[in-house]
């Protein structure tokens, strides 16, 4: 893919980088316009409907446990960057990368994209995490951006952050020291303060350091609530992966602005590798395992 140099991008004022540094995230409203959010519903709509009608439907999209009314409901598309141009135009649209490159400097590339379905009455609960822990790198010039496709309000899940606890790396090991997917300490108001509830309109976007505690609750409401997610990093993050890893995950890298780097910079928090019980196949079924271990009771 043909990387960008806009010499002219809009930049964030000081004030909104100096809150992300600060806050560890970001939520601008409605950065997406309408028109592009009824664009992106209908190419999602397309692209689950080829897929159920695909062999390769499993390298697509990732289903609820649990059905609704007799039917199986997606809970995630995998890879939307590599899937239809219009994500990618929105992945490197100026509004978007303004943001980014004000955040983590201008020689960026797209690390993975995501599309969470959080579908009505059962959208899955996702833990307290770091996405860092998932994809340690050796430095922490990344950011995360969360765009909301539907209206997002505590009652189909949307997302919780913990401000200001971006600058430590949380346990995340399950008893055997196997990585749980989710943090296994004890989070509470009294040591971490009151988490922030991102309640916000579609086409609002969220800006998440990759350090940041994260979670959101079950879609208990009628509606879904999609999210695409786009993850950046600085061109001299280089992911710490080994042997076949590095071809596969790399495979999906895309240098969008600036210039690619030959030498990894160290910096941020030490990260914590962990070593999985075997190989999971998303957060989702990951954070399962680990609560059937972590709280058998319930």
């Amino acid at each position: 893919m043909e990387r960008k140099m806009y010499s002219d991008i809009n930049r964030l004022e000081p004030e909104l980088i100096k809150k992300y540094k600060e806050e560890g995230f970001l939520l601008v409203p409605s950065l997406i316009s309408k028109e592009d959010l009824i664009i992106l519903d209908v190419t999602i709509r397309n692209i689950v409907k080829d897929a159920e009608n695909n062999e390769t439907i499993t390298q697509v999209i990732e289903y609820e446990n649990t059905q609704i009314d007799g039917l199986c409901l997606p809970r995630r598309l995998f890879n939307p960057f590599e899937l239809h141009e219009q994500f990618r135009r929105i992945a490197t649209s100026e509004q978007v990368l303004g943001y980014v490159i004000s955040l983590i400097g201008q020689d960026i590339a797209l690390q993975h994209s995501k599309l969470n379905m959080k579908p009505q009455k059962v959208g899955a609960v996702v833990e307290w995490h770091q996405d860092f822990t998932y994809f340690p790198h050796t430095n922490d010039d990344l950011v995360g951006v969360l765009i909301y496709l539907d209206d997002a309000t505590s009652e189909n899940g949307c997302l919780e952050v913990l401000p200001r606890q971006h600058t430590r790396s949380f346990d995340h090991s399950l008893p055997d020291g196997s990585f749980a997917g989710m943090i296994t300490e004890e989070i509470n108001e009294e040591n971490y303060g009151q988490p922030v509830t991102l309640a916000a309109k579609a086409g609002s976007t969220i800006f998440l350091h990759p350090f940041t505690p994260h979670r959101s609750a079950p879609n208990v409401s009628e509606k879904p609530r999609k999210t695409l997610i786009f993850e950046y990093r600085a061109t001299d993050a280089f992911p710490i992966y080994t042997g076949s890893q590095l071809v596969s995950m790399e495979s999906y890298v895309h240098h969008l602005h600036g210039n690619p780097a030959t030498h990894a910079r160290f910096g941020g928090p030490p990260p914590a590798i962990y070593t999985p019980k075997d190989i999971p196949k998303s957060l989702y079924e990951l954070q399962e395992v680990s609560r059937k271990i972590l709280k058998p009771e319930e």
